[in-house]
């Protein structure tokens, strides 16, 4: 079975900046499973990033990327089954895990979150990823 892959680039268009030639995608549709490739503030569409400065709008706008993906990919944020969020500054938790709260509400994924010392680009403040199930049948206690 070949993999479906959504959203395909390369990081010499991507990161201009750094000398890299990588082919790579925002997600891989593998069987039922959907990898998706780390979120930031930054519009899918037009690279732009969002929310320079403010980590709240950068993880709405990450958020926003994953419902994206997750609907070309053939789902839907109910989906979720694990997301690892990256902070830059652990006093970054409350603001970002209100937001991915307010997208997941009643989704109840596992969850790994990370304080990292920076991320690929430093306006960049959270990256959030996801892994999620299609068609899969939800259950809570």
């Amino acid at each position: 079975m070949k993999h479906r892959r959504i959203r395909t680039f390369n990081t010499k268009v991507t990161y201009p900046e750094q000398n890299l030639d990588n082919d790579l995608c925002q997600a891989v549709v593998a069987g039922t499973t959907v990898y998706l490739r780390g979120q930031i503030g930054q519009d899918l569409d037009t690279s732009e990033s969002v929310g320079v400065g403010d980590v709240s709008a950068q993880a709405e706008q990450a958020m926003a990327n994953i419902a994206m993906l997750l609907g070309e990919a053939g789902g839907e944020l109910e989906d979720i089954v694990k997301i690892t969020i990256y902070l830059v500054d652990p006093r970054f938790r409350e603001p970002v895990y209100q937001v991915v709260g307010k997208w997941l509400k009643g989704v109840y994924p596992v969850s790994t979150g990370i304080v990292v010392s920076a991320l690929a680009r430093p306006e960049w403040l959270v990256e959030i990823d996801a892994i999620a199930v299609l068609g899969g049948e939800t259950t809570t206690p």
